[in-house]
């Protein structure tokens, strides 16, 4: 064996080895410091509150319309029924909520009273309610029965107190109505626990009393006494109503408003709604109300929308940025009908279909740029909200647009899929204002829209099969965030055109 070398020479090679070596490990260290402190962007205003954006992730929630209206086979009571109409004979508010399960619901509304005026609650302002009914001979409280059944499923509570009430002699005089409204407010948000969502609207008959509500001192109220709930009107604050009753919203749909624009139950917003407002200077994202049936409460001559048109709902709801807030009427006995159960359990076992399996796993990602460390194109393929891929400072500068890349391996078949998926980090606002996909280069997109959102499906006319996919994105408000792109395949789609 060999001696070590003990000359001055053989000494200064290690020491000069020994230094490169040095410089080159602090050279990674710093490189990957450097890459794993990577600054992320600044947000661009407006940005949603925590409880916004956990009823955004929600995507599909339940209302449940059932009350006096279920037993006269009405849509809007007279306020004129008498309580004993009120029978209910087997209600089961946990069978309610095997509605909500079926649908993949993890909130559930309930109309605890409607416009007739008729509360669903003993309340102590009014001889209105089930107080005055035969049902559970007077001792009833429905709001309690569901928000039990709710908890013990999981599930977060939501409650809508109509405005509008052609029973209470109050109605019309200002003051003494907000009072009693108020008076009404209280007992719900202070009696039955946690409450996640309010529901206001401003319907109201055309030849109703002429009424003024006093909807920033509700508001108000509502905030004290729940300081995490979020407040549904055509207002917000929080969440806006859509603009229709059909669980669509439109194809450019922004999250931001401007409230000033708006007066709730006003005629005429409903496209300011549909469509939000790129300069909006609030952060109030849009809510699908439609209901499983034709009507809001239960008919005996009614069935439940086909399982394609609920499908389509869905695309036009949670697929253009929004929660999709499904009605699902108990009756007159006080439950749902079977079969508006299995229709449920069928929309959801197809959503499950569709966006359970993600054919873009497995690819490599990349991009026009990246802003490095934890901003990688990849982190649109982790299945993961709250990581996401931003661009390069640099590219934001030279203000162009930007894409992201998805490759399958070239030792995988060619996969073949019609529905692509888009979506945001809106936790960092709104951005994307157009953008389009293309398919293994290809000369035409296959897709192509307006704003993204929390998510955006893009259902494809016919099936394609490709290696690459590449979306291709523009936006004035920032560089582009977006927490995922994904590729399904929708075995229920009957070849209409790309949304």
């Amino acid at each position: 064996m060999m001696g070590r070398c003990a000359s001055p020479r053989c000494a200064l090679a290690a020491a000069l080895i020994a230094a490169v070596v040095i410089a080159a490990v602090v050279a990674a260290t710093s490189s990957s410091l450097a890459e794993a402190t990577a600054t992320p962007p600044l947000p661009v205003l407006p940005v949603p509150t925590a409880a916004q954006l956990r009823w955004q992730r929600r995507e599909v929630i339940m209302f449940f319309h059932f009350g006096m209206n279920t037993f006269t086979d009405s849509e809007w009571g007279t306020g004129r029924e008498p309580p004993a109409a009120f029978r209910p004979a087997a209600l089961d508010a946990s069978q309610w909520m095997d509605a909500a399960a079926a649908a993949g619901a993890s909130l559930v509304v309930l109309v605890a009273k409607h416009h007739d005026g008729f509360c669903l609650w003993p309340s102590a302002h009014t001889a209105h309610s089930v107080r005055a009914s035969p049902w559970r001979g007077g001792r009833g409280d429905v709001v309690r029965e569901f928000t039990d059944a709710a908890r013990a499923r999981g599930l977060d509570v939501g409650i809508y107190l109509s405005p509008w009430d052609r029973h209470d002699k109050r109605y019309g005089r200002e003051v003494a109505y907000n009072e009693y409204y108020l008076a009404q407010l209280h007992e719900l948000l202070t009696g039955y626990g946690s409450v996640s969502e309010i529901w206001f609207d401003g319907a109201k008959g055309k030849n109703a009393t002429n009424m003024t509500y006093h909807f920033q001192e509700w508001f108000q109220t509502v905030r004290q006494l729940q300081s995490s709930i979020n407040i549904f009107s055509d207002d917000g604050p929080d969440l806006r109503w859509v603009g229709d009753e059909n669980g669509s919203a439109g194809s450019t749909c922004w999250s931001t408003i401007n409230r000033s624009k708006i007066t709730i139950g006003e005629a005429g917003i409903e496209k300011y709604l549909n469509t939000g407002d790129p300069r909006g200077k609030d952060w109030v994202p849009p809510e699908c109300d439609v209901s499983i049936r034709p009507g809001w409460f239960w008919h005996k001559n009614e069935t439940a929308k086909p399982l394609p048109e609920l499908l389509e709902v869905y695309y036009n709801s949670v697929g253009r940025n929004c929660v999709l807030l499904l009605n699902a009427p108990p009756n007159t006995t006080g439950l749902v009908d079977a079969a508006d159960i299995a229709r449920l359990r069928e929309f959801r076992a197809a959503v499950t279909a569709i966006f359970g399996t993600d054919l873009a796993a497995g690819s490599a990602a990349r991009a026009s740029s990246e802003r490095g460390g934890r901003f990688a194109a990849a982190n649109v393929l982790d299945g993961r909200d709250d990581t996401y891929w931003a661009p390069a400072a640099a590219e934001a500068e030279d203000g162009g647009g930007y894409w992201i890349e998805l490759r399958q391996p070239a030792s995988a078949a060619a996969r073949k899929f019609n529905v692509v998926r888009i979506q945001e980090n809106v936790a960092m606002g709104q951005r994307v204002e157009r953008h389009e996909v293309y398919v293994d280069g290809g000369g035409a997109a296959v897709a192509s829209g307006t704003t993204v959102g929390h998510k955006r499906l893009h259902r494809l006319g016919a099936p394609v099969a490709g290696r690459t996919v590449r979306v291709w994105l523009a936006s004035r408000r920032g560089p582009p965030l977006l927490s995922a792109v994904g590729l399904h395949l929708d075995p229920f789609a009957a070849g209409g055109g790309t949304m």
